[in-house]
């Protein structure tokens, strides 16, 4: 037999605006003036093709996050943007967030089927539930849907996408120009979905997509958002701050899949790292440093305080957190407020302490460091059980970028860890995944009597 190929990692760039850093927009190295710049993210996007990267990201949200007084927020809606991308990339994957409590199935459906043949299949789909009151109030909703009914609304809305995008089969169009058939009626069928939150008749208005499925992407780490991940998710985006946290997450989610008919290679896990880097260590600290200093405490508190579902206005920075309430009374992000409690109480952080550690990476965790520094931690935690790859989080662009393509990515592809050249067109050929069958026509061919 053939030898196995050697394990690679996945690498997918996050980015954001002017940089992961909340005070990366005041830093002489950004373009903050360029967030609303089709250029500005197309060079960014090539940057990362240029690295070889898996896929790039845009989070995002319903409401304006944070203090837009205090930083550079705002800007494109994200599947609008990469549509741009499209056009000025080949190869590399495109992930955009979208909703499923503030969003519609169909909608959702035809508008990643649509982005998966605009790219040539390098759509991929950040499944979130979203986690704030100011996103429900731009609804009509005063409060926000109770944590486990979210997940049960996104269980059943990703249901009726993959059976939307599965109403057309893949060889359902004919173009049979002679006899005037462009399709075959009996491949084109309605879904006739109805469930607890959504009656979904069909079929979509697109034709089926090259991957089929764009890539599934979850990045909750809660118990609903873990359980969720081991049913449907194909790469999960997790905030982990040690080895040893990274390690008990991955054994966790992984262990879960099998419940599902899954392998544990149907998943990927691919924790946040925001790299300073800097070409000794003493440069890597000094930037680092200068990020700490240029930024507000009054945005950090309030970001703190949208973390920890807790007022902290009017506290003294230099005092420590107050009494918390229990993680199972949170409603938002549950995951990411035990993280930042337990930070705090680990290592006795004060309040100013905890938002200078939290500028660069919201929970996820920030390294500085040389490249070599960099790709050591990089290798420690793919090798060690923690990851299969990362959420690269780059403190500051374009510079950020560009540091992690021109100086980490060549140590690793020496160290044979990650890709020299692309191999596969689409992205679920880049994280190694299968393109999903269409279970509409296998149902149909299972119906039929022999």
């Amino acid at each position: 037999m053939p030898a196995a190929s050697p394990r690679r990692l996945h690498l997918n760039a996050f980015l954001m605006n002017a940089g992961h850093h909340d005070a990366a927009w005041r830093h002489p190295r950004t373009q903050p003036e360029r967030v609303t710049d089709r250029r500005y993210f197309q060079y960014l996007a090539q940057t990362a093709e240029r690295g070889k990267l898996d896929s790039i990201f845009f989070a995002d949200g319903l409401a304006l996050w944070g203090k837009v007084k205090h930083n550079a927020l705002g800007g494109f809606e994200p599947l609008t943007l990469l549509s741009a991308l499209a056009t000025v990339t080949e190869h590399i994957g495109l992930i955009a967030t979208v909703s499923t409590t503030f969003n519609e199935p169909f909608h959702t459906a035809r508008k990643f089927a649509s982005l998966d043949h605009l790219s040539g299949g390098r759509a991929g789909w950040n499944i979130v539930t979203s986690g704030t009151v100011d996103e429900a109030r731009n609804f009509g909703q005063d409060e926000h849907l109770e944590h486990a009914l979210r997940y049960d609304r996104a269980r059943e809305f990703v249901e009726v996408a993959t059976k939307l995008w599965d109403s057309w089969e893949d060889d359902a169009v004919l173009l049979d120009r002679e006899h005037g058939i462009y399709a075959d009626p009996d491949k084109v069928r309605p879904v006739d979905h109805r469930g607890e939150h959504f009656a979904v008749r069909g079929p979509l208005n697109v034709q089926r997509s090259p991957q089929g499925y764009p890539l599934l992407v979850q990045a909750g780490s809660s118990e609903d958002g873990k359980e969720f991940a081991a049913q449907y998710a194909e790469a999960v985006f997790t905030a982990q701050q040690t080895l040893a946290d990274g390690q008990s997450f991955y054994k966790d989610v992984k262990n879960r899949l099998a419940r599902y008919g899954r392998s544990e290679d149907d998943l990927k896990i691919l924790p946040g790292i925001c790299p300073v880097i800097g070409s000794t260590e003493a440069e890597a600290r000094a930037l680092e440093r200068e990020l700490t200093d240029l930024q507000v405490p009054e945005y950090g508190l309030a970001q703190l305080s949208g973390m920890l579902g807790t007022d902290l206005t009017g506290l003294p920075l230099d005092g420590p957190l107050p009494s918390l309430p229990e993680e199972r009374d949170i409603n938002g992000n549950k995951s990411r407020f035990t993280l930042v409690a337990e930070l705090a109480r680990r290592d006795g952080l004060t309040l100013r302490e905890l938002i200078a550690r939290l500028g660069g990476g919201r929970g996820h965790r920030v390294f500085a460091g040389t490249p070599e520094q960099i790709a050591d931690q990089l290798e420690a935690w793919f090798t060690q059980g923690a990851a299969d790859g990362f959420n690269v989080m780059p403190p500051h662009l374009p510079g950020g970028l560009e540091d992690f393509v021109d100086h980490v990515v060549p140590l690793l592809q020496d160290r044979g860890l990650f890709r020299t050249e692309y191999t596969g067109r689409t992205l679920r050929e880049h994280y190694g995944l299968p393109r999903p069958a269409g279970r509409l026509a296998r149902s149909v061919t299972e119906g039929q009597p022999a």
